[in-house]
């Protein structure tokens, strides 16, 4: 008798994926186009002040105020569809593409409850998730547990009558730059300009749901990258919300540098261009100086979210692309969250493990006390 070892089946799974994707001439490898230059510099100022002065203090995010129309409405829901511009400074606008600088928002609503008595879960997109389908199928059975949906992607065709806010990610979808081919950004400062931009427009859509919307309870989750981006949000939002990072890493360390995608990276492109400034490198000493760039994307750096507790992590256990030691970095720096393990690869769990991530949803916004009504 043959017995077969699905935890192998399933990393060689990712390794089959990471090959067709990442090692083919189908789109051009991450960061054809170089480090970024004088953006790249930008960024690293940036980012390095996300994190507040004073522990416990968080920035206010901005006040947006989408310009909606009305799509359809039946007897049960209502669905709207909005524009807002992105709340970055002008620092950041200036670094964004053209194509990033405005946001689309849909909302779809059920009529029968009100807001105050539901939660909504922002969902960030993952590497490569340019559509909303995948989240909508993700969030919208969540709907009979009064558990709405906000999922950053450009608007599509919804039938469902859920609830249901999306608006598209910087570099993502119809905010993808002209040049860019599919999810492979141009330049290593496109994935730290992606990342701060997403920060700020998930921030200020958790604003508007709780003080302009009225919801209850809030949350926020992603799969993958959009795992490391919710991490970020959760932990630098002024009020608790529910985090919830699905089969993601600690750092974009772990993804570009020891994961499948550093067989996707253009490792000789960024050498070429240290080299054309005088700055002679082996292809190792490359790495290492991606590693301190992306060393600004570590979590554990981050402050430890406002309810730990509402800190859930699902993680695959033969996941090809996130190693086990970076999931449990991120809970040993964030004591009090919890890690649950799903059998399985990067590539199966995300396809096969949508109840796990409905179930961590609701586990992690169940710890939250609801927000006090207005008298």
């Amino acid at each position: 008798m043959v017995t077969v070892n699905l935890g192998m089946l399933h990393y060689v799974l990712d390794h089959v994926y990471g090959a067709f994707m990442h090692r083919t001439k189908i789109s051009p490898p991450f960061f054809s186009r170089g480090w970024g230059g004088s953006k790249l510099e930008l960024l690293e100022r940036l980012i390095k002040q996300l994190f507040p002065e004073i522990e416990g203090q968080n920035w206010p995010p901005s006040l947006i105020q989408p310009i909606w129309r009305t799509i359809w409405e039946t007897q049960t829901a209502v669905l709207r569809e909005g524009v807002f511009r992105t709340p970055c400074d002008e620092q950041l606008m200036s670094a964004l593409p053209p194509e990033s600088h405005n946001a689309r928002v849909a909302f779809l609503a059920p009529k029968c409850v009100p807001p105050q008595k539901m939660a909504c879960v922002v969902h960030l997109a993952g590497t490569g998730d340019h559509t909303f389908e995948r989240r909508l199928r993700l969030g919208g059975p969540l709907l009979k547990e009064n558990i709405a949906t906000m999922v950053l992607e450009r608007l599509g065709s919804i039938r469902c009558p859920q609830l249901f806010l999306e608006a598209g990610i910087p570099f993502y979808g119809q905010r993808r730059p002209l040049l860019q081919r599919g999810a492979k950004l141009l330049c290593v400062s496109d994935l730290l300009l992606l990342g701060r931009a997403t920060i700020e427009e998930a921030r200020c859509l958790l604003h508007w749901l709780e003080w302009e919307a009225g919801f209850g309870k809030m949350g926020v989750c992603g799969l993958s990258m959009g795992g490391v981006h919710a991490a970020m949000v959760g932990s630098l939002h002024p009020t608790p919300v529910a985090t919830l990072p699905f089969l993601s890493p600690h750092s974009a360390v772990v993804a570009f540098c020891e994961g499948i995608l550093r067989h996707g990276t253009a490792w000789e492109a960024l050498r070429e261009e240290l080299a054309a400034k005088k700055v002679a490198m082996t292809l190792e000493e490359v790495r290492e100086r991606m590693r301190n760039v992306l060393s600004l994307t570590d979590v554990t750096r981050f402050p430890i979210p406002k309810i730990p507790n509402a800190v859930i992590f699902v993680a695959a256990t033969d996941d090809g692309y996130i190693p086990k030691h970076s999931v449990l970095e991120l809970q040993k720096a964030w004591p009090g969250s919890e890690v649950r393990w799903v059998t399985g690869g990067h590539v199966s769990s995300f396809l096969l493990h949508n109840g796990e991530f409905r179930r961590a949803i609701v586990d992690g916004l169940n710890r939250l006390p609801w927000k006090e009504s207005p008298q």
